[in-house]
């Protein structure tokens, strides 16, 4: 990680070098995005970590850990296929389940159709799509989200 860091450092640097005007202002767009989002980033992350301290590990573990696979899927599917949580919040969350026990195929099944299936937004894909296009488009992203987290699965040998 600490590269990445460093690339963008000497990235920003070269940037500088080349245009000091322009770099200083994608700087100070750059802060108020993050400035904006800030509020709605910290909301969620509060309410993710409420969320994970009132329910067991014990009870993560049950439903979504190694013992039931298949259960895991499907309840990782039907949570991410409901709730609208941008990557940026979905990707930390996940590690902490990794570290909680719950399988790479379920955090797979969870993060796919968190990305692809959209319950939540089904009302603007209508207006925009029709109803038969969305409902197709949720349908076969949803059968992807579930190919996906199955061959995660086969390749972390969680199948088997």
């Amino acid at each position: 990680m600490y590269y990445l860091y460093a690339f963008t450092g000497l990235l920003l640097l070269i940037s500088f070098i080349a245009n000091k005007e322009k770099t200083f202002r994608a700087l100070k767009i750059s802060i108020k995005r993050f400035v904006k989002i800030i509020p709605a980033f910290l909301a969620m992350l509060i309410l993710v970590s409420i969320v994970l301290f009132l329910v067991p590990d014990e009870t993560i573990s049950r439903y979504l850990g190694n013992d039931n696979s298949y259960l895991g899927i499907l309840v990782a599917s039907f949570f991410g296929s409901i709730i609208f949580m941008p990557g940026f919040i979905a990707f930390p969350l996940c590690g902490i389940l990794l570290s909680k026990g719950v399988t790479y195929m379920v955090l797979s099944a969870f993060t796919t159709t968190l990305m692809m299936v959209g319950v939540l937004t089904f009302p603007i894909e209508k207006e925009y799509l029709g109803t038969k296009v969305t409902i197709l488009r949720n349908f076969i992203s949803l059968l992807i989200a579930l190919i996906v987290a199955l061959t995660t699965g086969f390749f972390f040998g969680e199948l088997f």
